[in-house]
């Protein structure tokens, strides 16, 4: 349905992504979406706009806002892994394939509902309606640790940590071809891809990201095992830094390209990204938490057979 409504002469001019958003309470990346996709306008006859136009006072503006979210059905019975718990916050094994929280677009449940069902319907309403708990994400295909607060005291001092990129975060990739050095930092900006609006990419203007990495096994010439460690945490950090250098994840279907995974019996069913290790201090008490998640078994059976296929040379660990 559409919507009208004239900006107050009062008004100071705004972007029009930041405008909407605030004036409806909404997230910027929903509007963004909208408008993106040519759902609002501006005078008359109307004229369609972008997230990048300034509203001024007295615009007359259009548009068809965001259907109102799912309701959340509730908890689901899903098998999880719990590495850590306790009365302020629960740390679980994410399996490849779950998304974390609700949202648009989104089908089934998801990590957040398995949870409701392990903590008895305990997490923080902070994290909003249909995000409880939630402090940081995980993609549908990665593997490994992720966090939830239960409570709100809890959720406001983890999201505070990630916030200032003080939690120390370990994850293992599998990669196409052999890096030339062994190590190496990525300091480049990521932002929203300029013509694929689902990508990311490194980009003038885009958000500060810094990305270390560390070769730990060569497959031949033809893929490798990286160690990284993240220093911030932007969406798509990783798959995206790592393309930046000429080496996409392995089993990457949105950043990778025709590579080793084209190969007769590839078995890599996934982005093949594991979220291995946080290290940061308990939102409560202060003391240091080292929250470890195994490898899971896709990991050392695609290893097995670029092993075989290719040949192997391990490289002592850098850290």
């Amino acid at each position: 349905m559409i919507e009208a409504f004239t900006v107050e002469e009062d008004a100071v001019p705004e972007r029009a992504d930041k405008a909407l958003a605030a004036r409806f309470g909404l997230s910027r990346s929903s509007v963004q979406r909208l408008l993106d996709n040519g759902h609002a306008s501006v005078g008359e006859p109307p004229c369609i706009i972008g997230r990048r136009h300034t509203l001024s006072p007295g615009d007359v503006v259009r548009w068809t806002p965001p259907p109102p979210p799912k309701a959340i059905p509730g908890a689901v019975d899903i098998p999880l892994e719990v590495l850590y718990e306790d009365e302020y916050l629960i740390a679980i094994n994410k399996p490849s394939g779950l998304i974390t929280h609700p949202g648009a677009g989104v089908e089934g449940p998801t990590l957040v509902h398995a949870v409701l069902h392990i903590t008895g319907g305990q997490l923080a309403p902070a994290g909003g309606e249909h995000r409880p708990g939630i402090v940081h994400r995980l993609d549908k295909e990665t593997t490994g640790v992720i966090l939830l607060a239960k409570t709100d005291d809890a959720h406001l001092s983890l999201t505070r940590q990630f916030s200032e990129h003080t939690p120390v975060k370990q994850y293992i990739a599998l990669v196409n071809k052999q890096p030339v050095l062994l190590s190496g930092s990525i300091r480049e900006p990521i932002g929203r891809h300029p013509s694929n609006r689902v990508k990311m990419a490194v980009r003038e203007g885009g958000k500060p990201a810094w990305t270390d990495w560390a070769v730990e096994e060569r497959f031949g010439g033809c893929a490798a095992r990286i160690r990284c460690w993240l220093h911030t945490g932007r969406t798509h950090q990783i798959r995206v830094h790592l393309l930046h250098i000429g080496h996409p994840l392995l089993g990457d279907g949105t950043y990778g390209y025709a590579s080793v995974s084209a190969q007769e019996g590839w078995p890599a069913p996934r982005v093949m990204l594991h979220a291995e290790q946080i290290r940061l201090e308990h939102p409560i008490t202060g003391e240091p938490l080292d929250i470890r998640a195994p490898i899971p078994p896709d990991f050392p059976a695609l290893e097995t057979w670029l092993r075989e296929k290719f040949g192997s040379q391990p490289v002592v660990k850098i850290r």
